[in-house]
């Protein structure tokens, strides 16, 4: 078996589902060369995802990022290092702590109306139109509408921020080079600049105000610390939901038979379906750690200082956890997966609200289009860290 879980073209038609397969039942640890490197390993088994999501002083988000890739310069991984994603307790929980009130459970439910309502109205603007493309026109714009909404900015400007975002996301050099991701980045920066201008003069009841007024061990956020705290939020606030609603609607297309199953019992079934949609398609495809200390993993010895990958996807087929792994189930129950993450710090903090998003569009779109149906090919990102569909096209000749 040709293991390759870092290029792009390994994941040209979604996940390495065969070489997860072969990597879990026989090297689930695994040295895989690196192309920026010597090597890093691979883990493939949900316990070891799980325990080294758990296990943040051992296996530091803030040593070399979490990135896989060319490693960062000194000058940008300080840059990185801004943004709460890569940072380790007990840095990361004083600053998870500026948003997280925001993001309970109790406060997503808080969201459902406004959700439920822009669903709608996304829908009903495509509804009459007979076709759309389900990425641009209906899945990206639920996200970067009420992220932008949250932060207290225009919607408009939401929408073009989740473009920026795709384009940081590829990782195909063909499709963005290096030099459009950077200028897609500087974009953002100057951007969360002005918006944190604008909220020293002027704050309101937003996520963006609370951050410009915050203290974290009593220091006021520098204005680099915002502006990747900014990113951060905006780049998580729709990955999954976007990702998430065009892989499923994809996935109902692959299987009519859940969908049909889905559609009779949609009340009872939409939860279970939006978890197993999670489970099964993965849209974060993996995380990097490095090692802090001398450790071992099955057995495999593993140096302080070495690259730890953990796949997501891999964790989330599973054999040991998951019955008939392989097999789309919407009433799949229990479905501990590990699509948010595995547990502890780093646990996706918009976890709660992407639950509602997801289940909120998918209903509108099973409901008022009942018979939604492919009309062309997809295109895939060019990706093999976010898993998912740059385009979509979709059609319908039913309204409701």
């Amino acid at each position: 078996m040709n293991i390759d879980l870092i290029s792009t073209e390994s994941f040209s038609s979604g996940h390495p589902w065969d070489q997860y397969t072969w990597l879990r039942e026989n090297a689930p640890i695994y040295r895989h060369p690196d192309p920026f490197g010597d090597f890093l390993w691979a883990l493939s088994k949900y316990e070891d995802v799980r325990a080294v999501s758990r296990q943040t002083q051992l296996f530091s988000s803030y040593e070399r990022g979490v990135m896989v890739g060319e490693p960062a310069s000194d000058e940008e991984l300080f840059a990185q290092r801004q943004m709460m994603l890569n940072m380790d307790p007990p840095q990361h929980e004083r600053y998870r702590r500026l948003v997280s009130r925001g993001f309970t459970p109790r406060q997503a439910q808080m969201l459902k109306d406004r959700i439920d309502s822009l669903a709608r109205e996304i829908v009903g603007d495509v509804a009459g139109k007979g076709e759309c493309d389900l990425v641009a026109d209906v899945a990206g714009r639920l996200p970067s509408g009420l992220i932008a909404e949250l932060m207290g900015i225009p919607r408009s400007d939401g929408e073009r921020l989740y473009q920026l975002t795709e384009i940081m996301h590829t990782t195909d050099h063909s499709v963005v080079t290096p030099e459009k991701q950077l200028e897609a980045l500087m974009e953002m920066l100057v951007y969360a600049d002005g918006v944190a201008r604008e909220k020293r003069l002027n704050p309101s009841d937003d996520i963006a105000s609370t951050l410009v007024q915050a203290e974290v061990e009593g220091d006021a956020l520098s204005d680099a610390e915002f502006q990747w705290f900014f990113l951060l939020l905006v780049n998580a606030g729709g990955d999954t939901t976007r990702n998430l609603v065009s892989s499923g609607v994809q996935l109902l297309f692959d299987h009519p038979d859940q969908r049909a199953r889905l559609i009779s019992n949609l009340d009872a079934l939409l939860p279970s379906a939006v978890e197993e949609m999670l489970r099964y398609t993965s849209p974060v495809s993996h995380f990097r750690r490095t090692a802090m200390e001398d450790t071992v993993i099955r057995e495999q010895e593993v140096a302080a200082g070495e690259k730890v990958v953990i796949f997501y996807g891999a964790a989330n087929r599973d054999e040991e956890v998951f019955e008939r792994p392989d097999t789309f189930d919407v009433g799949r129950d229990p479905n501990p997966h590990l699509a948010f993450g595995g547990g502890g710090a780093h646990l996706c903090l918009g976890m709660h609200v992407a639950r509602l998003e997801i289940a909120s569009l998918l209903r509108e779109l099973l409901t008022r289009l009942p018979d939604l149906a492919p009309a062309g090919e997809p295109r895939r990102l060019a990706s093999s860290f976010i898993v998912g569909y740059h385009s979509l096209p979709v059609k319908f000749t039913t309204a409701v």
